[in-house]
C-alpha cells in the first residue's frame, strides 16, 4: 500500500476529511469518558521543529501518548539537519526508525522533499505556505458547534498567509464560501485562488467580507519570521481588526476563531476573543483530537 502523507488538506478526499472530523469528535468523547484507546501501541512519532510552537508540540506529543505510542521532539540542534545534512538523507534515515514524521518548518518545499524520500507518513505541522492541521481543528470545532460547513460563509480578515491559504483549500473540500479581506500586497496564493473558483473572493473592505458571515477568522499580522516587518504591517492592517463593530455585521450566531497566539488590541479586540461568540479555546483543544484522528488514519488506514 502506498504511503499516505498529509502535507495539505488536498491529500484527503472530501469524504475522508469529513470522516476524519467525525472520528476526532468520537476520540474526544472517548477521552473525556476515560476510555483507553491505544491503537498506536509501540508506534513512534518523530517531530522535527524548525519553528517553535506550544500547541503543535503539546497536541502531537500528548496525542501519541494517549494513543499508546511515543513522540520525540527534535529541534535543529538535535539533528544533523541543523548542520547541513541533506533533507533527503534525513528522510531515509528517520523513516527507517520511526513510524510517522511531523515537520514544522519555513519553506514548504522542504517538507515535500522530505516526504518524497520517506517510507512512512509525513505530516505538515506548519509551513510558510500551509497549516492544514490547524484547519482540521477549526473544522472539527465548527462541526461541534454548528454542524456541516457545506453552504456556509466564512470571512477571513487579515493577512493572506498560510492559514488563509489553508482556508481556501478547506472551502474547496467542504464546499463553503470564503470571503477574504486583506490589504493590497498581502493576498493569498494566486494559484490556490484560481483552483477554488467562485467559492472564494477577495475584497479590500473587511465590512464587506463579514456581512452575513457564519464564521469570522483572523490571525496575527506578522507571523514568525516577519518580525522586521512589524511596523509596516501594523500600518497596512490598521483597519483590519476584528472587533465588536465588525462582528455585528456577521450573522447573530456567527462564531469567531483564531489559531493563537493572539495579540489582543491588534488583529482582534479583547471583547471579541474573550466574548460569547469566540470558540478559540475549543479550537485550540481540538488540535489534540483532530491530530489523533489523523495519526490513527495514517497509521492504521482506518
Amino acid at each position: 500500500m502506498a504511503v499516505r502523507h498529509f502535507l495539505s488538506l488536498m491529500d484527503l478526499n472530501p469524504d475522508e476529511l469529513r470522516q476524519l472530523l467525525k472520528r476526532a469528535g468520537e476520540l474526544k468523547a472517548m477521552l473525556r469518558a476515560g476510555q483507553i484507546h491505544e491503537p498506536l501501541k509501540n508506534k513512534v512519532l518523530a517531530m522535527l521543529f524548525e519553528k517553535s510552537s506550544t500547541r503543535t508540540r503539546v497536541s502531537f506529543e500528548a496525542g501519541m501518548a494517549q494513543l499508546g505510542g511515543h513522540a520525540m521532539f527534535l529541534s535543529p540542534r538535535d539533528t544533523q539537519l541543523g548542520r547541513g545534512e541533506p533533507i533527503e538523507d534525513t528522510a531515509r534515515v528517520l523513516s527507517s526508525m520511526v513510524d510517522v514524521i511531523m515537520v514544522r518548518t519555513f519553506e514548504h518545499e522542504k517538507i515535500t522533499r522530505l516526504a518524497s524520500h520517506s517510507r512512512v507518513p509525513v505530516i505538515n505541522g506548519l509551513t510558510d505556505w500551509l497549516h492544514p492541521c490547524q484547519l482540521l481543528a477549526d473544522m472539527q470545532t465548527w462541526l461541534e458547534h454548528r454542524g456541516d460547513m457545506r453552504g456556509k460563509t466564512a470571512a477571513w480578515i487579515g493577512d493572506g498567509n498560510n492559514m488563509c491559504n489553508s482556508y481556501i483549500n478547506a472551502a474547496r473540500q467542504l464546499d463553503f464560501k470564503l470571503n477574504i479581506a486583506c490589504p493590497e500586497g498581502y493576498d493569498p496564493d494566486i494559484e490556490l485562488l484560481k483552483l477554488a473558483g467562485d467559492r472564494v473572493r477577495i475584497v479590500r473592505d473587511p465590512r464587506v467580507a463579514c456581512r452575513d458571515a457564519d464564521l469570522v477568522i483572523t490571525d496575527v499580522w506578522a507571523s514568525m519570521g516577519q518580525e522586521e516587518e512589524q511596523k509596516i504591517r501594523m500600518q497596512a492592517f490598521a483597519n483590519y481588526q476584528v472587533n465588536e463593530s465588525l462582528m455585528s455585521l456577521a450573522k447573530k450566531n456567527a462564531l469567531f476563531m483564531h489559531c493563537l497566539p493572539a495579540h489582543r488590541g491588534e488583529e482582534v479586540s479583547a471583547d471579541v476573543i474573550d466574548g460569547p461568540q469566540s470558540v478559540v479555546w475549543d479550537e485550540a483543544e481540538n488540535r489534540l483530537h483532530a491530530q489523533k484522528a489523523l495519526l490513527e488514519f495514517l497509521l492504521t488506514q482506518r
